[in-house]
């Protein structure tokens, strides 16, 4: 059962000492993401829902890098930095999923500059045949 790093492919500085991803025993464990420019390591401020759909996009890329998509995503961990906001955020959600939504807990947090931080669980589709 090895483990194989999965990188942001835009990713060109060090956000901290982690992995963007992990696939093990088709498993894809992806770290929190954020609204970050993956070039400078700065967050990119914008509303709510700018940064939810920016830190989806860079879930998106990572799971292209895997060769997996949104529809493998079974579960998300959801942080907002404010709860009020959670109609605005789930709108903009909803626009990268269809079908069974994956499994979800979404709670208000202490994010530090950031509004949004989210990171998902996928498995690898299970050909038939």
């Amino acid at each position: 059962m090895s483990r194989i790093r999965i990188s942001h492919p835009d990713k060109r500085v060090s956000t901290g000492s982690y992995s963007d991803a992990v696939l093990i025993d088709g498993w894809l464990y992806i770290s929190g993401q954020g609204p970050l420019d993956l070039v400078t390591g700065k967050v990119v401020p914008g509303t709510i829902e700018e940064e939810t759909r920016r830190t989806l996009e860079h879930i998106g890329k990572i799971l292209e890098a895997a060769e997996m998509s949104f529809d493998d995503v079974v579960k998300c961990t959801c942080h907002i930095s404010n709860i009020s906001d959670f109609e605005r955020f789930d709108a903009v959600y909803r626009e990268f999923f269809s079908g069974i939504l994956p499994a979800r807990t979404t709670v208000q947090s202490v994010l530090g500059g950031i509004q949004v931080e989210i990171d998902a669980i996928a498995r690898v589709s299970q050909k038939e045949g």
